[in-house]
């Protein structure tokens, strides 16, 4: 009787703690401005690039949001900045490459209609398991004994050890696998979608809605299951979560795990945009941190909204500055947000190091 009280005073907690993040949404101004400016932004880019142009800019927003939940939950439930975030999108692509390429070979001789459709998920599920497996053996072989061994400079020792677990793939990828380009042209050979006029490929409407439905089933997971749940406690209160009996261990390598799989979907997912080589994440890695930076670090409801306003940032400075520019002025505006809201649009989830 007591357990079901406990769980119904759970979700009554959770319903008002949502029903004050909509309200402190609709109040927050910067926010609003941001999304209305990025609405302009689109509108300018269909008008000046057409349709196609904005398509490809939400192909793009969804990636990056998928990126971006991931580094937002490693640092909402575990305060490590992760800088090898990229190097899990690069094991990703190459996952995706060595398990599709050998299926699209066997196809050219042998043309099967079922595998030419489910060819290419295949080398996503393989990518996102071994996305997950790198994740946890990262967090059980680095983060997990620094956690047991100091706390002092946690959030200094955590970035330097992602660091160094960054050049440690990136190198030993090199080292192993050489620093030839690996790619594809496409992964259904079939004609472009015609979408308003835009002739948009199948690849591309395929990765928006693997971003989009891996987002909503891993937002589905995070409030509805009772895993779920006790990671966003640990994300609260650490403490509190693990003095009700959460095991802390755990939900760190599952985080951890969960948050390096989605970013190794996401490189299989983009692998005909991304070839894959050894540093292939260094720019996945600059965009999902502009929109960890642009929400607010720890957010993860506001990285999903985030991504889409970078991409559109992104794809504007191509189209109206030129590609020379694309780092650049996206890079001005996140320093200008940084200066003057620390906190990000949507106000940051993660504590301050002086509260480490």
């Amino acid at each position: 009787m007591s357990k079901v009280s406990n769980n119904n005073l759970s979700s009554l907690s959770d319903e008002r703690r949502e029903k004050r993040e909509i309200k402190k949404f609709r109040k927050n101004t910067k926010a609003w401005i941001a999304i209305i400016i990025t609405i302009v932004i689109a509108i300018a880019v269909g008008i000046d690039g057409g349709l196609s142009q904005v398509f490809n800019a939400i192909v793009t927003g969804g990636m990056w949001a998928l990126l971006a939940v991931g580094l937002a939950i490693i640092l909402g439930v575990m305060n490590v900045p992760n800088f090898a975030h990229g190097e899990s999108f690069m094991v990703g692509a190459y996952v995706a490459y060595f398990v599709f390429t050998p299926i699209n070979n066997h196809l050219a001789n042998h043309p099967n209609k079922f595998l030419m459709v489910i060819g290419p998920f295949i080398g996503f599920f393989a990518s996102l398991v071994a996305g997950f497996i790198l994740g946890a053996l990262i967090e059980r072989l680095v983060f997990h004994p620094l956690r047991k061994r100091t706390r002092a400079r946690w959030v200094m020792n955590a970035f330097l050890l992602t660091v160094g677990v960054s050049f440690i793939l990136s190198y030993g990828t090199n080292l192993v696998l050489g620093p030839n380009f690996r790619g594809i042209p496409r992964y259904w050979d079939v004609k472009p979608v015609v979408i308003f006029g835009a002739h948009i490929t199948v690849d591309r409407i395929v990765a928006f809605f693997v971003a989009m439905i891996s987002i909503a089933i891993f937002w589905y997971f995070l409030k509805k299951t009772k895993t779920g749940r006790s990671i966003r406690a640990v994300s609260q209160d650490e403490t509190g979560a693990e003095l009700v009996g959460i095991n802390i261990d755990f939900i760190h390598t599952l985080t951890f795990g969960l948050a390096t799989a989605l970013a190794a979907l996401a490189g299989a997912a983009l692998l005909f945009m991304f070839q894959a080589y050894p540093t292939v994440g260094l720019k996945p890695l600059y965009f999902a941190w502009y929109v960890v930076m642009l929400v607010g670090f720890g957010n993860v409801p506001g990285a999903i909204v985030g991504g889409f306003i970078v991409a559109f940032l992104q794809t504007a400075t191509q189209q109206f500055t030129g590609i020379a520019w694309e780092d650049v002025i996206p890079t001005l505006v996140m320093m200008f947000i940084l200066i003057v809201a620390p906190s990000g649009i949507f106000g940051s989830e993660v504590k301050g190091i002086q509260e480490q």
